[in-house]
């Protein structure tokens, strides 16, 4: 098998495991127990449990892949994620310390239209059919908010201890940003070898456009059980 062509699976695989585990994005199992448990600081758990949140957290990941897939230059990757990573963390925080609330079937239907935006933004679909380009450093900030909203929906179902709540959240956030700097790296390997093979923009398109199914099947999947559990 040609090597663009295993680049394009292997990247469509994932897309696809992470639409099937739609669970992915919640903290669960023993976890789970592991955050109800905790009182007063656990800086080293939760580091790694932020880290393995992002590295196992599919929908980030599919909407990061999306994020740098034809991003060429470090400076313009390292803007476009500081730009999720801001909007990731500001309601991240604010939900959990501030205790803002949303229903979180909406908000993980929105984190899934996400991966559908950036994928049909990727094929050029807004320039073909509607005749213009979106602000798409903007497009980022805002579907950042709606991914650590996301997560923070997820947390407040927890009865968390508030004695070294701030210290332990903000940990877990950094946390967070480490697994997606691990994560990316290993994206942005496999696609700068794509690049280099005949054919990638031929399979970057079938590519996005399995991204972009992945998306509509998780939009389908929590607007499912918002109508279901209404």
């Amino acid at each position: 098998m040609r090597t663009e062509t295993r680049c394009a699976l292997m990247i469509a695989l994932l897309t696809i495991i992470g639409a099937a585990d739609v669970s992915a994005h919640g903290v669960s199992g023993k976890d789970a127990v592991f955050l109800q448990s905790v009182n007063g600081r656990a800086i080293g758990p939760l580091l790694y449990l932020g880290a393995k949140h992002m590295v196992t957290g599919y929908d980030h990941l599919a909407f990061l892949v999306g994020v740098i897939f034809f991003l060429y230059r470090m400076k313009d990757i390292v803007q476009y994620v500081s730009l999720f990573t801001i909007g990731h963390s500001v309601t991240l925080l604010i939900g959990v310390l501030g205790g803002v609330r949303a229903n979180p079937y909406i908000i993980d239907a929105i984190i899934g239209f996400s991966v559908v935006y950036k994928a049909f933004d990727n094929m050029d679909g807004f320039t073909r059919f509607f005749g213009f380009q979106p602000n798409t450093r903007a497009a980022v900030l805002v579907f950042g908010l709606f991914h650590g909203f996301g997560l923070a929906t997820k947390l407040q179902d927890f009865a968390l201890s508030p004695n070294g709540l701030v210290a332990n959240i903000v940990t877990f956030n950094v946390g967070v940003e480490i697994g997606q700097v691990i994560a990316l790296t290993a994206v942005l390997l496999a696609l700068s070898v794509w690049r280099t093979r005949r054919g990638f923009f031929q399979h970057a398109f079938v590519t996005n456009g399995v991204l972009m199914a992945c998306g509509f099947l998780l939009v389908g999947y929590q607007l499912s059980g918002y109508i279901l559990g209404a």
